[in-house]
């Protein structure tokens, strides 16, 4: 699928009346849980707000670029992996590209290479100016002991919750690899640096913050050890660059949506959502929709809104998420010949590594390839750069505005700083608010990253899909198994295998 074709719109179709599983939002929750239930037989209806799919990690066109939403790297396209088997599975044609380093990591004082062999960025820590090469070989064998155990899962949905007999028969053979995970649960990541002797070591806290903080959502300190551990090896577990923006992908799983029976629709917002007898009805401009069984790849905060819903269960999801963070967006066209990197790139930017990763200090950048020409007018290539602002901060200020363009010009002043080359390159520029990202991605105040991993056992309190309320269901990032595009797509499928054993 080239990008003119993505980008198109497909030709509206009729609002189905009635359905067995209506799907409200495409992101890759919302997708991964349609084709699974398209594929199983079902008449499912697929529905999102935008003209686009893939939420947070999707592309959007403005004045002639393709931009990704996020600064975005996806897992998963490792062989067997759930991204590489969709792709088989249903033909999509998407280019995957193999960067290697998968990040580079730079501070004032630092330039390091994330590289996709865990060997080697080790032997990178090790050979800097005193670094505890015993205590840094400790702790990433503990990571790597970790992350192997529950990466696993990732790679084989069948393992994961909810368990019935066959389930809990193929974990047995497995039980030894999870005994290193136990004397974990409840810790914080830096526990962990710091028994191992490394904890003081500043490019690996540096390096752990920067990762966390795109990953689980906080910094090494707060972040809970086996999640966190888990997330720290995403540079080794099949993450890839998708040509022409994430969005393709996106696109690829839609259609297979519609070409395994879903009923698909773009523009189409749900306006409300309520239970009449045993079935969920979604209405639209468009029409109503009913069926016994309603999917809700939204926010905690917009089902309660949309179904007038207020269970606990949403309220605390809801009150989690808010002590997370807004996402603040700097949009960049770039001239291709004043970069030296002719592949895509993923630079994350501190300027003081003593302060906290946010509100421009910390910045992720996803600069496209030079040879995507589609996404950029001739000469350009298009530079999509992030950070987080307290969700709490922004909505307490006197002036949303004034803070969010603080933020902004911080931003530029890290980018200036640490990446000069990209600054003097900048072509056109397009800020933008929590508010814009909102517009942009279909996620209301612009909450990004889902909810915190904070340290303590409450993070394994929702480990199982469950219906919110009878025959509703909630996927995305703010439920089991958490964040990342990979992950929101296997909660999709466990949600939808759930649906289907009734």
């Amino acid at each position: 699928m080239n990008a003119r074709v993505a980008a198109e719109r497909p030709a509206a179709t009729s609002l189905p009346a009635v359905a067995d599983v209506v799907v409200i939002g495409a992101g890759f929750g919302g997708l991964a849980t349609a084709l699974t239930l398209a594929e199983a037989g079902a008449a499912v209806v697929l529905i999102e707000a935008l003209n686009y799919p893939g939420g947070c990690a999707s592309t959007f066109h403005r004045g002639g670029y393709a931009f990704e939403s996020g600064a975005t790297l996806l897992s998963g396209f490792g062989e067997g992996q759930l991204m590489q088997r969709l792709i088989e599975r249903h033909h999509i044609d998407v280019v995957i590209d193999w960067l290697d380093p998968v990040i580079e990591l730079v501070t004032p004082d630092l330039r390091l290479p994330i590289w996709r062999d865990r060997a080697r960025l080790v032997e990178s820590f090790c050979a800097l100016p005193g670094a505890p090469v015993e205590g840094l070989r400790r702790f990433f064998s503990h990571q790597q002991r970790v992350a192997d155990a529950l990466w696993d899962l990732f790679a084989s949905p069948e393992l994961l919750p909810p368990f019935g007999l066959a389930e809990l028969l193929r974990h047995l053979p497995r039980t030894p690899r999870y005994f290193p995970i136990l004397p974990l649960l409840g810790k914080s990541l830096a526990s962990v640096a710091a028994r191992d002797g490394c904890g003081d070591f500043e490019p690996l806290r540096v390096y752990l913050d920067a990762l966390c903080q795109i990953t689980v959502q906080t910094a090494a300190v707060e972040a809970e050890a086996p999640i966190a551990l888990a997330a720290t090896d995403y540079p080794f577990r099949g993450t890839a660059h998708v040509r022409g923006g994430v969005g393709q992908l996106a696109w690829g799983l839609w259609h297979a949506v519609e070409a395994a029976g879903g009923s698909v629709h773009l523009a189409t917002r749900a306006r409300g959502l309520r239970r009449e007898r045993d079935r969920w009805i979604v209405s639209t401009r468009r029409g109503e929709v009913a069926a016994p069984t309603a999917v809700t790849n939204l926010l905690p905060q917009t089902v309660r809104r949309l179904a007038d819903l207020a269970t606990p269960e949403l309220a605390d999801l809801g009150d989690r998420l808010e002590e997370g963070w807004g996402a603040v967006m700097w949009y960049l066209g770039l001239r291709a010949d004043a970069i030296a990197h002719d592949d895509a790139h993923h630079l994350e930017l501190i300027a003081d590594p003593s302060a906290p990763f946010v509100e421009g200090n910390h910045i992720f950048c996803s600069l496209s390839a030079r040879r995507e020409t589609e996404r950029a007018p001739a000469g350009q290539r298009t530079l999509t750069m992030s950070t987080h602002l307290a969700a709490e901060r922004l909505r307490c200020a006197s002036s949303q505005g004034e803070l969010v363009a603080d933020v902004q010009a911080r931003m530029r002043e890290t980018l200036r700083r640490l990446a000069p080359e990209i600054d003097a390159a900048i072509v056109t520029a397009m800020p933008a608010s929590p508010r814009t990202f909102a517009r942009f991605t279909g996620r209301p105040d612009g909450l990004v990253g889902g909810i915190p991993r904070r340290a303590g056992l409450s993070q394994y309190t929702a480990l199982r899909p469950r219906p919110f309320a009878p025959g509703l269901h909630l996927v995305g990032d703010t439920v089991f198994p958490g964040q990342s595009t990979l992950a929101t797509a296997i909660g999709g499928i466990k949600a939808a295998e759930a649906i289907l054993r009734g």
